[in-house]
């Protein structure tokens, strides 16, 4: 009689545990997937906030607009007048003064990748996946534009087999990558991996 009744408190104490665990596992996972879509989400996707433009901000893009104005040929004033309108997300007037640095000189990996987040932020996904692939010609070891280029695939373009490949890229190269927001690519990877299977 004894025996029995340690017998069905074990049998409780295992269902416990059981249904415990998968409580945890389902938490884990909606945690997981939570971060997921939230990287791929902010990696180029969302714009942040527009910058307050206060009156040392303005007297600088003045000063970058006027140099532009009296040398065309300065690439590094180009470049920061870029910079100023993608924090402004003045996605059109970013475009054209990296486009204009990129005249003078095309060498620069990170100015492409610049140029493909606001063709993206601009509503013209194709064009952000040409700036990021122009990035790759210029430097094949570059992470930012490979992980980008996922992310405008994926979200924009709803090609997951691309998006894998261009995140699987990125994994050969720097196998401890991660998004902006600290989540391994390898989870991406995983994820995309695991729902193309179910």
């Amino acid at each position: 009689m004894a025996k029995e009744k340690i017998e069905g408190y074990i049998k409780t104490e295992t269902v416990i545990w059981f249904v415990t665990a998968a409580l945890f596992v389902g938490f884990i996972a909606g945690v997981v997937f939570g971060v997921y879509k939230s990287a791929l989400m902010n990696g180029v996707g969302q714009a942040p906030p527009p910058a307050a433009m206060d009156t040392t901000a303005r007297k600088d893009m003045d000063a970058l607009k006027e140099r532009v104005r009296e040398t065309p040929d300065d690439r590094d004033a180009w470049i920061q007048l870029g910079h100023r309108y993608f924090d402004m997300q003045r996605f059109k007037e970013a475009i054209d003064a990296y486009e204009k640095a990129l005249a003078i000189d095309d060498k620069d990996a990170n100015v492409w990748t610049d140029l493909g987040v606001m063709y993206r932020r601009a509503g013209n996904p194709q064009k952000a996946i040409e700036s990021f692939d122009h990035a790759m010609a210029i430097d094949p070891a570059h992470e930012v534009s490979r992980f980008n280029k996922g992310v405008v695939l994926f979200h924009d373009l709803e090609d997951k087999k691309g998006a894998l490949e261009a995140w699987e890229s990125l994994l050969a190269i720097a196998p401890e990558a991660k998004s902006p927001d600290g989540m391994p690519v390898r989870q991406l990877v995983d994820h995309l991996k695991k729902d193309s299977q179910d």
